[in-house]
């Protein structure tokens, strides 16, 4: 009986044993492929960084420009064109490479901007007034071309949504009274999901919709992006370059110039805005796509679900 209970001891150790070399099998096992998988990643990271930063210097290069492989602007050549934003910083923080690239066109094209509310929601509104004016100098938009609503039924609220008539009312008669060619505003997603930014899109898509827009008016959305595209910087570019059809992308140079616009408004330049203009890739790059009617029948679908 002692040999047998010695006997049970063994295969107990045994088994034990076993167990024990399995499992650190299956650990070394994971942990390879593991480190394998991130090798591989970091490797892909670097040659996708490589070829943004390759891709980017071949856009603003003369020589290679002479072959318009790339260009730094793909943008319809429009005349008069309408920039629709929900608050005072919008027009930097969003559209800034899409205002600069079409005010520096050798085309002539007449920028104009409709900020459709003067951003008191801290009680700043006259702050940021002036701020909105000094910023868009340095973008260099006239400040006959800006028109700035205080209207009490369009308040910068994230709380508040604006009524879609009312936003649709003031983007027309923009539209009508300038002769607009094309208007430019956020998509049904705001960038931001900022209800005021959505807001805009409803309304002109309703313009739209119900023809109330010249048909000779094209709408241009602003793509919103997911959060890791939105904080890559000029590294979202090969993307970009790929998913759109109609982009402004802006030199180094132009990027400081968009940052210096940004940086007029001083009442809103808290930390995370200062990380947001080193990092956001709307200071480099806007995307920009037309808007049809069955795009906007199928976004009306999308938000009454």
């Amino acid at each position: 009986m002692n040999e047998t209970i010695v006997d049970i001891a063994k295969y107990s150790l045994f088994d034990r044993e076993l167990i024990s070399a399995y499992k650190s099998y299956i650990y070394l096992l994971i942990v390879g492929n593991i480190k394998e998988a991130l090798d591989h990643l970091i490797l892909v990271v670097l040659a996708y960084s490589l070829i943004c930063i390759v891709t980017y210097q071949m856009i603003f290069r003369r020589f290679i420009n002479r072959f318009h492989l790339i260009s730094d602007v793909r943008l319809a050549n429009f005349r008069r064109v309408l920039i629709v934003t929900a608050h005072p910083d919008d027009e930097c923080m969003f559209f800034g490479p899409t205002i600069l690239s079409l005010t520096q066109r050798s085309e002539p094209c007449t920028v104009y901007l409709l900020c459709l509310s003067n951003g008191n929601f801290e009680q700043k509104g006259n702050i940021r007034k002036q701020e909105l004016y000094d910023a868009t100098k340095v973008l260099s938009l006239k400040d006959e071309h800006i028109t700035l609503m205080n209207s009490t039924l369009l308040v910068d609220d994230p709380n508040l949504n604006w009524k879609t008539e009312l936003v649709a009312k003031q983007i027309q008669k923009e539209v009508e009274s300038l002769d607009i060619e094309a208007l430019i505003t956020f998509d049904r997603d705001g960038v931001s999901c900022h209800p005021n930014h959505c807001a805009i899109y409803y309304a002109a898509a309703s313009l739209r919709l119900a023809g109330y827009l010249p048909k000779s008016c094209k709408i241009l959305t602003l793509d919103s992006v997911n959060i890791l595209r939105k904080y890559m910087s000029v590294f979202d570019l090969v993307i970009s370059l790929l998913l759109s059809t109609n982009w402004c992308i802006l030199s180094w140079k132009n990027v400081n110039i968009v940052r210096r616009a940004m940086r007029q408004h001083k009442s809103q330049m808290l930390w995370f805005r200062k990380l947001y203009i080193i990092f956001s890739r709307y200071m480099v790059i806007n995307t920009l796509r037309e808007v049809n009617v069955s795009d906007i029948e199928l976004d009306m679908q999308i938000n009454d679900t």
